[in-house]
């Protein structure tokens, strides 16, 4: 039950560029010197994921300056807080993710802006990544909110947020005109209460023992934050 009395309730710090350590991926604060080179063949090279720029507002980019000047401008920003996603056994950046629309007062803040190369996609350095945001967010920091909001019709991102342990709220219709288009916003939340089954979850799925000698999952998250919730 969602407390209603919130009177010793404190405003969270806001998230810093610290470096962030997992067993599969290290998330670095953005910069365009160290990571750029890395993120343009993961992102753009020719085996990227053809479809990784449908429903994001910006992108694909043909030309390396026009790509280098967005991510220097994220690199800048503070809101949205850009992270890139290192991966430890190759050291090279194979994606990146950020926090936003961060309101420290109310305990409320998003994970989004989401771009995974075609390595990390459907494996334990996706999964990880945003558990790193999640847990600064949720068990370091102490916000109440963790949001994830993406376009109606990107069927990928919704079944993600799902998995992840996201509640769909609803759906915001005529909610924003990107790329020339309308878009209807779907809403997943997160909560402070929902918190530790999803905690207990994600840190039992990315143990190396949950994979076989081929890399499979034994227990899918959904399962074990199944059995952590009737635990």
């Amino acid at each position: 039950m969602t407390r209603a009395d919130l009177t010793d309730w404190q405003p969270c710090p806001v998230p810093q560029r610290a470096p962030l350590q997992g067993r599969y991926v290290r998330l670095e604060a953005l910069q365009l010197a160290a990571h750029g080179e890395d993120l343009w063949w993961a992102l753009q090279g020719p085996e990227a994921d053809p479809q990784l720029w449908d429903y994001l507002p910006y992108g694909p980019f043909a030309e390396r300056p026009a790509f280098d000047a967005w991510m220097a401008a994220n690199a800048a920003s503070t809101d949205p807080l850009f992270f890139a996603v290192v991966e430890l056994t190759s050291r090279r950046a194979v994606g990146l993710l950020s926090f936003l629309r961060m309101a420290p007062k109310d305990g409320c803040i998003e994970i989004g802006h989401i771009a995974f190369g075609r390595v990390m996609q459907r494996s334990p350095a996706s999964t990880e990544a945003v558990y790193l945001l999640a847990e600064l967010a949720m068990e370091t920091l102490g916000y109440r909110r963790l949001e994830w909001k993406c376009n109606a019709l990107n069927a990928r991102s919704m079944r993600a947020a799902e998995r992840l342990g996201f509640v769909h709220e609803g759906t915001f219709r005529q909610h924003m005109v990107v790329k020339g288009r309308n878009r209807d916003s779907a809403w997943f939340a997160l909560l402070d209460h929902d918190w530790p089954a999803c905690r207990a979850a994600f840190t039992r799925w990315l143990a190396p023992d949950n994979f076989d000698a081929q890399g499979r999952q034994r227990r899918t998250l959904e399962q074990l934050r199944e059995d952590t919730a009737r635990a």
